[in-house]
């Protein structure tokens, strides 16, 4: 709202009006704004729900060695992020602009799914929450959204690089390039950086451009539901959730920023994405937020953000990342997440396949991943045989968290460096 403001007032000579024309100016306030809401509105919201009585009561405590008993800490902190984000956007963000659009869409749609969950389990105390299946049903209605719009909106467009040769040296220029859909995305590793899902489906003939378009929606859901999850199954730790995805944020913001930059773009030799430029201010919003939740999250935790917050920060990450055709680095950029998804997986088919036999036996002592780390030999059933059973040393969950955002900051560097690694 105030960027519309300033523009108006610009043509009257409004002093400092010109400045809301430039994205570092909108983003660097974004991310203030965002962080000053979070801390501020958190104290708040904290007081309240100590007040209604809103408060963890499933916890299981029998899990950290270090007997923390975390029964009674507030929940539902998700509502201070969704917050802390929206209000920026709304005054500093492009509103016509279909890239904020989406991210808006996204952090409504799943922190109202997210809500839901913790409603029933904070106010109807059921632990089991909302249903599974309505929570896939919701990421998969998401990833469908995404995915059509991206393909049916007129304004999602991208321009191809065009490499020529002189003086022995490539040069990537755009500006004899039009602006078309495309069904490209970034793949690391390779020389043209580039994969074109319709060259997947080629098989399909002359209706490979349509299939290629149904496959990116495919892949889009698949996405979106994966790394929401991800998040999820992350947040088990004090600030350990909000810790890597500001980490993510970060790298989301760096490539969204070199991806609207026309020369930036040309020298990393990568797809120029117009109008993508919004995406810095949401993300930068985003990181804002989460960096202010993290005041009241940090260890020893005075709010848990719940599914409202894990299931948006999830789904904002992926979105961000399929906005700007960049899905296939999700794998390096998010690997903790990939990590913790395939722990619990691997743990359950394990466990599974021991069950037919009459077995009992698992990989880790305990899943995700990071409970694993924390989980004592004494607090293991002696019944059951663990691959990764034989350590004996538990680590304080401060000392785990900090690591897993130690792994994220290199996995992100990994990520911006797969730009030039071909």
């Amino acid at each position: 709202m105030l960027y519309y403001l300033f523009k108006y007032l610009e043509q009257f000579g409004f002093p400092g009006a010109r400045m809301f024309g430039y994205i570092s100016f909108r983003a660097l306030l974004a991310i203030i704004l965002a962080l000053t809401i979070s801390t501020v509105f958190g104290e708040y919201f904290i007081k309240m729900l100590h007040r209604r009585n809103i408060m963890e009561t499933q916890r299981d405590v029998s899990i950290d060695p270090f007997g923390v008993n975390k029964v009674g800490v507030p929940s539902m902190g998700g509502v201070i992020i969704i917050v802390a984000i929206l209000v920026p956007c709304l005054l500093l963000g492009r509103l016509d602009n279909i890239y904020m659009i989406l991210m808006l869409i996204t952090t409504i749609w799943l922190g109202g799914l997210g809500f839901a969950d913790d409603y029933i389990k904070d106010f109807k105390k059921d632990k089991e929450g909302l249903h599974g299946k309505f929570k896939i049903i919701g990421q998969v209605g998401l990833g469908l959204i995404v995915g059509l719009t991206l393909y049916l909106c007129p304004s999602a467009k991208i321009r191809e690089n065009i490499s020529i040769e002189q003086d022995g040296q490539t040069t990537v220029i755009y500006q004899k390039s039009k602006e078309i859909k495309s069904t490209k995305t970034t793949i690391p590793f390779f020389k043209n950086n580039n994969l074109d899902y319709a060259d997947i489906t080629a098989f399909f003939g002359k209706y490979k451009y349509y299939a290629g378009w149904i496959l990116f929606v495919l892949v889009t859901i698949f996405v979106v539901t994966a790394v929401s999850n991800g998040a999820n199954l992350n947040d088990g730790m004090d600030g350990m959730a909000a810790g890597n995805s500001a980490i993510m944020g970060v790298t989301l913001g760096i490539l969204a920023y070199v991806s609207s930059h026309l020369e930036y773009a040309g020298y990393l030799n990568i797809m120029y994405i117009p109008g993508c430029q919004e995406l810095v201010i949401f993300i930068c919003a985003f990181v804002g937020a989460l960096i202010g939740f993290l005041w009241y999250n940090a260890y020893p935790a005075q709010i848990f953000m719940g599914d409202t917050g894990s299931l948006t920060i999830g789904g904002i990450i992926a979105v961000a990342a399929i906005s700007i055709h960049k899905e296939l680095l999700i794998p390096i950029l998010c690997g903790v997440w990939l990590v913790e998804n395939l722990s619990v997986t691997l743990q359950v088919l394990f466990f599974r396949s021991g069950k037919r036999k009459g077995i009992k036996r698992r990989i880790w002592k305990r899943t995700p991943i990071h409970d694993h780390f924390r989980t004592q030999l004494s607090q293991l059933d002696p019944e059951c045989s663990y691959v990764f059973g034989s350590s004996k040393r538990a680590f304080h969950e401060s000392k785990i968290t900090v690591r897993f955002w130690i792994v994220s900051i290199l996995l992100a560097a990994l990520t911006i460096i797969t730009l030039k690694m071909r």
